[in-house]
This record gives C-alpha cells, sequence and structure tokens, in this order.
C-alpha cells in the first residue's frame, strides 16, 4: 500500500504520484494532508523550500475539488512566473486520472488574451501572480466568487518582492468564508500581520525550526581579498568537478560581468538577471534545467521561484543585506531531503554581515580554506579518472575500429597511453595553476595575513617581499578612499604594454604598499609618476626609499579635458574639488 493511501488521497491521485515515484510523505506532508482534508481550519506552515509543500497543498485541494463545477474553487498566489508554471504543472500531474480537472497559470509576460479565454471556459483551480491576476479582477474576468480555498506559497518572498498591497487588495475579493494556507520559509512581521487580518485562528506547523535553514546544507565561508573574489569562485568551481548550481550575484550588472567571465575562460555557465527578455530567461532557464548549463550566474530577483532540483550547490558571491534571502537561496539546494552545500565568498568588509546571517540563520558555518592549485588538480584528474572507468563501453559498435586504433597505438606503453589521455583533457587546467600561484585566506579584518603555518606571512610594511617582487609605495591610502580595485585599475590604464602582475597589497592612512614583479617595478613607476590625482601628483617609489617629487604632471590636463585615460574615480574626485575651490 502507499503511504499516501494512509492519509487519505484518492485512488485516482495515488495512481499518478505513485507513477511520479511518490511512495512515502515528507514530514511537511504528513502534517498538512491530514488537516486540510480533515477541517476547513486556516494553516501557517514554516518549511524550506524543496521540502514537499506543493503536494502538501496540492493534494488535498484536487481532491476536495467539484470537477462538475468550472468555476475557480481554488487560488493559489505565487511570487515569479517560474513557480507559477512549476506549481501548474505539478498539479496537472498529480490530477492525470481526474476527469474535467482544469488548472491555469496566470502570470505576466505572457498573452492576457489566451489566459481571458481558457477563464471564459472555466478552471478549477488558478494559479497567480499577483500583478496579473489583479489585471484580470480589475477587467472583471476572473471570477472569485466561488472560492474555498487560497494558498500563499512563498509568502515571505512575495512580501520582500513588493506585493504587500496586491495581496491585500485580493484577499479582501475573496469570500470570507473560505480557507487559508499560508506557506513560507521564514515568518517575518509582514507574514504575522497578513496572518492576523486575514486568517481565523491558524494553527502553526514548524517543519525543521522557525527561520532556521535545512539541516541537509553545509554552509561553508570563505574570507578573501575583495581583488580575488573571481578567482576563489573559480578555484571553488574547479575544486567541485561535478558541481551543478546557482551562483548569486547583487546587481545585475556584477551577474553580466561573472558570467562572461566565466564563459570566457572556459566553463558552462549563462547569466539570468532582469535586463533579460522573457524569451532570452526562459532560454536560459530550459537549458539549466536541462543540465546543458554547469554553472547559472543570477540576482535573487531572477531566481526567485526557481524550481530545479538536485542542485548540489548556491554560491553566494556577493552576500544578502537580508537573512531570508540567504536562507531563500541556500535552500535551492538539498531539495527532498538531498544534501547540498551553501558557499559564502565574502571580502574583509563583509565579515559583519556575515556574522549576522550565522547568528540569524541558526545554522553551523565552517570557516573554509581556498583550495590550493596541486589539490584542485588532484581532484580533477580524481575525477576524470573515475569516469573512465565507468564509461559505457558499446562493442559491437566499435569493434570494428579496434584493429586500426590498436595498431595506431601500439607502439605506446600502457602509462604512456594514460599520460596521454591526461594531458589531453587537462593541459589547459594544469598550464593555468602551474602559473596561478595561491589566494590568500584572510582570518581577521585588517590582519592582511595568509593562513601558511603559525606565524603566517609578515605584513609588507615590515619591508620583506616575497621572492621575485619588490614592494612599492604610493602616496594614496585610506584618506584618499583609495581601495585594492582602484589601485590596480589605476595600474592597468596607465602602465601601458603587458599587464602589471600585482601581489600583496596593504593600506595605510596616507599611502599604500603593494607588490609587482621586480623586473616590471621600475615600468610601473615611470608610468605612474607621469600623472596626477585629486589635484596631487602621485608619487610612487621603493618601500625603502625617500624618492622625490616627479616633475611630469600631465594627468591633471587629461582630467580636465575629459579624457579617459587614468582612474575615473580619481577623474570624480578632481571634479569635486574643483568646483568646491569655484565654491569658495
Amino acid at each position: 500500500m502507499n503511504k499516501f493511501e494512509e492519509l487519505g488521497i484518492m485512488p485516482e491521485i495515488i495512481r499518478a504520484i505513485s507513477e511520479m515515484g511518490y511512495a512515502a510523505p515528507m514530514p511537511v506532508q504528513e502534517e498538512v494532508i491530514p488537516l486540510m482534508l480533515g477541517n476547513n481550519r486556516d494553516i501557517i506552515a514554516l518549511a524550506q523550500t524543496g521540502t514537499g509543500k506543493t503536494a502538501a497543498y496540492g493534494l488535498p485541494v484536487l481532491q476536495k475539488t467539484n470537477v462538475e463545477l468550472r468555476r475557480p474553487q481554488t487560488l493559489i498566489l505565487c511570487p515569479t512566473r517560474e513557480l507559477c508554471l512549476q506549481i501548474a504543472s505539478d498539479l496537472n500531474d498529480y490530477s492525470k486520472y481526474m476527469e474535467h480537472m482544469s488548472v491555469l497559470p496566470v502570470y505576466g509576460g505572457s498573452s492576457i488574451e489566451s489566459q481571458i479565454k481558457t477563464l471564459s471556459k472555466g478552471v478549477q483551480i488558478i494559479v497567480a501572480t499577483p500583478g496579473r491576476l489583479l489585471d484580470l479582477m480589475n477587467r472583471r474576468v476572473a471570477d472569485l466568487s466561488c472560492i474555498k480555498n487560497v494558498i500563499l506559497d512563498e509568502a515571505d518572498e512575495m512580501l520582500s518582492m513588493g506585493f504587500s498591497e496586491s495581496i491585500e487588495e485580493i484577499l479582501s475579493k475573496v469570500p470570507s468564508e473560505r480557507t487559508m494556507l499560508l506557506f513560507s520559509a521564514t515568518m517575518p512581521k509582514e507574514i504575522a500581520k497578513i496572518a492576523g487580518r486575514y486568517m481565523h485562528s491558524p494553527q502553526e506547523i514548524v517543519i525543521g525550526g522557525k527561520n532556521r535553514g535545512n539541516e541537509n546544507i553545509r554552509h561553508i565561508y570563505f574570507t578573501v581579498h575583495a581583488k580575488d573574489k573571481y578567482l576563489a569562485l573559480k578555484r571553488i568551481a574547479d575544486y567541485y568537478p561535478n558541481i551543478y548550481g546557482i551562483i548569486f550575484c547583487r546587481t545585475r550588472r556584477e551577474t553580466q560581468e561573472i558570467a562572461d567571465k566565466l564563459i570566457h575562460d572556459g566553463y558552462n555557465a549563462d547569466a539570468l538577471h532582469g535586463e533579460l527578455t522573457q524569451a532570452a530567461r526562459d532560454y536560459v532557464m530550459q537549458k539549466f534545467r536541462n543540465r546543458n548549463l554547469q554553472l547559472l550566474v543570477a540576482t535573487d530577483v531572477a531566481a526567485r521561484g526557481l524550481d530545479v532540483d538536485d542542485l548540489t550547490h548556491v554560491v553566494h558571491f556577493g552576500l544578502p543585506d537580508e537573512t531570508e534571502a540567504y536562507t531563500h537561496r541556500s535552500g535551492r539546494t538539498a531539495r527532498a531531503g538531498k544534501t547540498g552545500i551553501s558557499i559564502a565568498i565574502c571580502h574583509i568588509k563583509e565579515k559583519g554581515k556575515l556574522r549576522k546571517i550565522m547568528d540569524a540563520a541558526n545554522c553551523k558555518f565552517e570557516k573554509g580554506v581556498i583550495p590550493d592549485s596541486k589539490t584542485i588538480c588532484e581532484k580533477q584528474l580524481f575525477n576524470f579518472a573515475g569516469k573512465i572507468e565507468k564509461v559505457k563501453v558499446n562493442e559491437d559498435d566499435i569493434a570494428a575500429l579496434m584493429p586500426s586504433i590498436f595498431r595506431k597505438l601500439e607502439w605506446l606503453e600502457k602509462e604512456d597511453i594514460i599520460k596521454r589521455i591526461i594531458s589531453l583533457e587537462f593541459n589547459r587546467l594544469i598550464d593555468y595553476y602551474h602559473d596561478a600561484g595561491e589566494i590568500e585566506n584572510v582570518d581577521e579584518p585588517g590582519t592582511g595575513r595568509k593562513r601558511e603555518g603559525k606565524e603566517g606571512k609578515r605584513r609588507l610594511s615590515s619591508e620583506r617581499a616575497e621572492d621575485g617582487m619588490k614592494i612599492l609605495k604610493i602616496n594614496f591610502g585610506l584618506k584618499n578612499a583609495l581601495v585594492p580595485s582602484q589601485l590596480i585599475e589605476l595600474l592597468n590604464r596607465c602602465v601601458k604594454g603587458k599587464k602589471v602582475d600585482v601581489g600583496r597589497i596593504e593600506l595605510h592612512d596616507d599611502f599604500t604598499l603593494f607588490e609587482v614583479d621586480k623586473a616590471e617595478a621600475g615600468r610601473v613607476m615611470d608610468a605612474l609618476n607621469s600623472f596626477e590625482a585629486d589635484g596631487k601628483a602621485i608619487v610612487v617609489k621603493p618601500a625603502t626609499e625617500k624618492g622625490r617629487r616627479p616633475e611630469k604632471n600631465y594627468m591633471a590636463s587629461n582630467l580636465r579635458s575629459g579624457k579617459k585615460e587614468g582612474n575615473h574615480n580619481y577623474r570624480n574626485h578632481y571634479e569635486k574639488n574643483k568646483k568646491r575651490k569655484k565654491r569658495n
């Protein structure tokens, strides 16, 4: 007997979900299904994404539907188009053997005329995003007078997206004699307000702990310098050869930039953000769901409602401002009882935000160390060797070709063939990591130390450079609002020719120390000492040398004429100072 029968689910639905592989109910389903079938009490269910919420409310809602009545009896509200389509698809699968059952997804970005036409024919269940449903209500084509069940799925997400007023307007138009179910991963104050206003003595069900993350998710954080965040991302992706995950960024621009860099560096990646057309978003999502993409780089808004099975990792390239957003991001992995990994790549200034998330999320976080080159290459090679072991050999198809192949390679020993196969697959990776150097794992904000032995590396101010490097000193520091990324940009813009390899950077109030290759030090000093920024000559000299003020100051004329040479941040500083002097 299928265990869903014990919960009272009807045979037609049992038959459909059995074909889908549903054998035993998940905790949220065991709690919610009997309540929905047994009484008409309102329910608040706090459960993480991927815990089986759709079946928890979907199965009893289908069973309670009067299929002879061709009018909307259940309204399901959700935050995004993607989730709307997913819920409707699941309900259609569950009701495969229920005759005359009709489920309509209602969302923006699709033909409203088509949705109006389907509504006019009669449907029993509407799955909708708030904005499009209000549009249909205002056109008087969405009749909610027979609604018996209202379900808010991912309610906290809808509120964080600004749907609060729309939800309240919709709820004010449905009959007061109805059952309301609210499903949410977290319980912010706004959810409690809606519950108090529109729900009647709701029964609260908590799966896994209130405001608590999925316990099947392993949380790891890495702290690196801001300039190393992308390099750290690449190493993490390489360390997990079979990674299938989402990389979350804070802005659309950063999302596209990181995706472009990954694609350029040979990774199977693409971007998902609000500036893409709906057709482009659908195409990217189709590729990702079909696993034709390994890494999806996305903003929080674009990924809301995203329902993809078997994600192995979620990577936070930029930490969110709200703990709830971190919980939702991480909940994309470890769905349906599986395990997953949530990785946060932080720079020094994000330590406070990370601590806030740690405290509020109630999860155990591990301090990670960026894997070194040798470890990554070993992991990749062993993974490839495992694939060779497990590859399916079609003896009949290749039998006729093998004699020619054997003759071609018979002069090679077994070890030589293995070495050549490995080299053919991994020469690019091995060459990259041979010259890549290692990334600093920052212990605490401002220490500037690597995790290399108990004593670690000495600070640049000790005037001991790494082998082959030279420490230079520039007369701009924290008081000039200089940050490492600006210094690197300045070097790239002003030093012509081969790109400068920058080592450690140490910021002080009035100056900054930085390492460059010994052979490049003279070229760097000659180039930068020819410029002026913020009305002040740039002076770069060896850290142990007093130096002198350079005579050439032609950066000032470039700034005044609006040319693009030099760092645009410094140009802004210069223009502000010039305006201030005029006012005085």
